[in-house]
Protein backbone atom coordinates (compact mmCIF):
# COMPACT_ATOMS: atom_id res chain seq x y z
CA UNK A 1 0.00 0.00 0.00
CA UNK A 2 1.04 3.58 -0.64
CA UNK A 3 -0.64 6.94 -0.31
CA UNK A 4 -1.85 9.04 -3.22
CA UNK A 5 -2.50 12.76 -3.71
CA UNK A 6 -5.75 13.41 -5.57
CA UNK A 7 -7.51 16.21 -7.43
CA UNK A 8 -8.27 18.39 -4.39
CA UNK A 9 -4.59 19.37 -4.22
CA UNK A 10 -4.55 20.93 -7.69
CA UNK A 11 -4.01 24.71 -7.55
CA UNK A 12 -3.76 24.61 -3.75
CA UNK A 13 -0.49 22.82 -3.00
CA UNK A 14 -0.68 23.12 0.76
CA UNK A 15 2.48 21.54 2.10
CA UNK A 16 1.53 20.72 5.69
CA UNK A 17 1.78 17.06 4.63
CA UNK A 18 5.35 17.49 3.47
CA UNK A 19 6.53 18.71 6.86
CA UNK A 20 5.50 15.50 8.62
CA UNK A 21 6.66 12.95 6.03
CA UNK A 22 9.50 10.92 7.57
CA UNK A 23 10.81 9.69 4.20
CA UNK A 24 10.60 12.78 1.99
CA UNK A 25 8.19 10.95 -0.33
CA UNK A 26 6.54 14.11 -1.68
CA UNK A 27 7.41 15.61 -5.05
CA UNK A 28 6.53 19.15 -6.09
CA UNK A 29 5.08 20.25 -9.39
CA UNK A 30 3.98 23.74 -10.47
CA UNK A 31 0.54 23.53 -8.83
CA UNK A 32 0.25 20.02 -7.38
CA UNK A 33 2.05 17.58 -5.11
CA UNK A 34 2.46 13.84 -5.61
CA UNK A 35 3.79 10.99 -3.52
CA UNK A 36 6.58 8.77 -4.82
CA UNK A 37 5.24 5.27 -4.10
CA UNK A 38 8.73 3.80 -3.75
CA UNK A 39 9.52 6.21 -0.90
CA UNK A 40 6.17 6.05 0.91
CA UNK A 41 6.28 3.81 3.99
CA UNK A 42 2.50 3.82 4.52
CA UNK A 43 2.69 5.62 7.85
CA UNK A 44 -0.36 7.83 7.11
CA UNK A 45 0.92 10.82 9.08
CA UNK A 46 0.36 13.04 6.04
CA UNK A 47 -3.35 12.27 5.74
CA UNK A 48 -4.70 14.35 8.65
CA UNK A 49 -2.35 17.22 7.79
CA UNK A 50 -3.94 17.88 4.40
CA UNK A 51 -6.44 20.74 4.80
CA UNK A 52 -8.31 19.76 1.61
CA UNK A 53 -8.45 16.00 2.25
CA UNK A 54 -6.55 15.19 -0.93
CA UNK A 55 -4.49 12.23 0.38
CA UNK A 56 -5.78 8.66 0.45
CA UNK A 57 -4.38 5.18 0.87
CA UNK A 58 -4.27 3.70 -2.63
CA UNK A 59 -6.92 1.14 -1.66
CA UNK A 60 -9.26 3.93 -0.46
CA UNK A 61 -8.98 6.34 -3.39
CA UNK A 62 -12.50 7.31 -4.54
CA UNK A 63 -13.53 5.64 -7.79
CA UNK A 64 -13.61 8.93 -9.68
CA UNK A 65 -10.01 9.60 -8.59
CA UNK A 66 -8.40 6.24 -9.40
CA UNK A 67 -6.44 7.72 -12.30
CA UNK A 68 -4.42 9.65 -9.71
CA UNK A 69 -2.70 6.43 -8.61
CA UNK A 70 -0.68 6.02 -11.83
CA UNK A 71 -0.49 9.81 -12.18
CA UNK A 72 1.34 10.14 -8.85
CA UNK A 73 3.81 7.47 -9.92
CA UNK A 74 4.37 9.06 -13.33
CA UNK A 75 4.83 12.64 -12.13
CA UNK A 76 6.98 11.65 -9.14
CA UNK A 77 9.64 10.39 -11.54
CA UNK A 78 10.19 13.85 -13.02
CA UNK A 79 9.45 16.22 -10.15
CA UNK A 80 11.85 17.29 -7.40
CA UNK A 81 11.60 16.17 -3.80
CA UNK A 82 10.06 18.65 -1.41
CA UNK A 83 10.88 18.10 2.25
CA UNK A 84 9.92 21.32 4.00
CA UNK A 85 6.73 23.29 4.24
CA UNK A 86 6.44 26.25 1.90
CA UNK A 87 3.59 28.76 1.48
CA UNK A 88 0.57 27.46 -0.39
CA UNK A 89 -0.23 28.98 -3.76
CA UNK A 90 -1.51 32.56 -3.44
CA UNK A 91 -5.10 31.70 -4.37
CA UNK A 92 -5.14 28.26 -2.70
CA UNK A 93 -8.01 29.07 -0.37
CA UNK A 94 -10.20 30.00 -3.33
CA UNK A 95 -9.26 26.87 -5.31
CA UNK A 96 -9.79 24.64 -2.26
CA UNK A 97 -13.54 25.09 -2.78
CA UNK A 98 -13.49 24.42 -6.55
CA UNK A 99 -14.01 21.15 -8.34
CA UNK A 100 -13.56 19.48 -10.66
CA UNK A 101 -10.21 20.94 -11.60
CA UNK A 102 -8.18 18.22 -13.34
CA UNK A 103 -7.81 20.44 -16.40
CA UNK A 104 -5.93 22.90 -14.18
CA UNK A 105 -3.09 20.44 -13.46
CA UNK A 106 0.24 21.72 -14.73
CA UNK A 107 2.74 19.04 -15.50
Amino acid sequence: MTFVVTEACIRCKYTDCVDVCPTDAFREGPNFLVIEPEDCIDCAVCVPECPVNAIYADEDVPKDQLDFIPLNEELAKGWKTISRKIPALPDADEWAKVGPKREQLQR
